[in-house]
């Protein structure tokens, strides 16, 4: 018997939400062990961003719903700023490592990936 949309919308992003925390912590210890703490810290918060990526996703979908209230253009542009400039100051005056923090970026493209795999092997 096939699973409606709205049974396997959850489960995928509850999925994906322990694969993105799993992820995260595994390549933050491995890195902390292999390049020293703040090689590990940095990977750590590029997995951060990454999963408030990912949660923006899901609240942008939620938006696009017909029950979703309206918001205004300016507020998701305020946002959007205040991001980066949070992200410019993160980098500027902690002193990460870089190419850390962005290989922690591409751990929610990485638990996606796997869901995706996982749903594919085990799909009835």
């Amino acid at each position: 018997m096939p699973e409606s949309e709205t049974e396997l919308y959850p489960r995928f992003i509850r999925r994906v939400t322990w694969l993105i925390l799993i992820l995260g912590l595994i390549g933050a210890a491995f890195l902390t062990a292999r390049r020293g703490l703040q090689t590990g810290v940095s990977f750590l918060i590029g997995a951060s961003v990454s999963y408030l990526s990912f949660w923006r996703w899901q609240q942008l979908i939620g938006a696009l719903s017909p029950q979703a209230q309206k918001r205004q253009h300016w507020f998701f542009i305020l946002r959007f700023a205040l991001l980066g400039a949070l992200a410019w100051a993160i980098i500027k005056y902690l002193g990460l490592n870089v190419a850390a923090a962005a290989s922690g970026l591409l751990v929610s493209a990485a638990a996606v990936i796997l869901e995706v795999v996982y749903e594919l092997i085990y799909a009835s």
